[in-house]
């Protein structure tokens, strides 16, 4: 589904890249996750294959695939199809995502309109039982309310709600329960597990939380400094690091009455 082959991308004229020589190849309904400490180059890399770096980022050198279609071949009108369709991302922060000013129902009847043709009612209703899907009460007082209104962790299933409404091939996580407390991230950890089970979506999730890729993902890719330092089946990374990095960053996670919860 996903191939990328020796990838390297570049912001402005920096003669270092931000991410480099990064591989990976990807079965659609498989769960990968890309962790690392902060600066490490995770979310470029994610941002590089939805085709939407900032500051003048760039892919340098190597080639990013979609089920076999090179995207640096993609238009502007191509790149609008696909995200948000096949290719979808949600936020670390789903929050300050949402235009704080318009009700939930104004953003989500706009998003949906804006890749298919559909009428306002039945957008609406659309939204509203994909947001029901998603563990959330009352998908109707959800749409009427301002993102303020709600928690974070109802924000961030709307976020996910939003990315899952075209029931995409990949699906990008950037962190997705970083903001949240311990008792919401294990209730979206589980919404996105029943999302691959019910949707057959690939999941790329890029995380801190190495316990949190333990549970979840199928592979998990170690980065430092824009390279990858260690790669390999969960139980590889976990049991048999290759990696010093790898192995510090398994030792510094903590144990109760001597057992390590990865």
């Amino acid at each position: 589904m996903l191939s990328m082959r020796n990838v390297s991308v570049t912001y402005g004229n920096n003669p270092v890249p931000a991410v480099e020589n990064f591989s990976l190849e990807m079965k659609q309904g498989e769960i990968v996750s890309i962790v690392g400490e902060s600066r490490s180059g995770k979310t470029t890399v994610i941002r590089a294959v939805l085709g939407c770096l900032p500051g003048g980022g760039y892919v340098s050198r190597g080639e990013i695939s979609f089920e076999g279609r090179p995207v640096s071949g993609f238009g502007r009108e191509e790149w609008r199809r696909l995200r948000g369709t096949e290719i979808s991302m949600i936020f670390q922060d789903s929050g300050a995502m949402l235009n704080p000013v318009r009700r939930i129902g104004s953003q989500y009847v706009e998003y949906i309109r804006t890749h298919e043709k559909m009428g306002r009612r039945a957008a609406w209703e659309r939204g509203a039982r994909m947001l029901e899907q998603m563990r959330l009460p009352d998908g109707e007082h959800i749409m009427r309310s301002y993102p303020f209104q709600l928690s974070g962790g109802q924000r961030q299933r709307v976020g996910i709600a939003m990315a899952m409404t075209f029931q995409p091939k990949l699906l990008l996580a950037d962190e997705p329960t970083s903001a949240l407390d311990v008792t919401t991230q294990a209730q979206i950890v589980r919404q996105m597990l029943k999302l691959r089970e019910e949707y057959h979506t690939g999941i790329i999730m890029v995380t801190h939380n190495l316990g949190e890729a333990a549970y979840m993902a199928d592979r998990i890719l170690v980065m430092k400094e824009g390279h990858i330092v260690d790669a390999g089946t969960r139980e590889q990374i976990l049991a048999h690091p290759s990696s010093a990095y790898t192995r510090n960053l398994l030792d510094s996670v903590p144990a109760l009455g001597g057992y390590r919860f990865v």
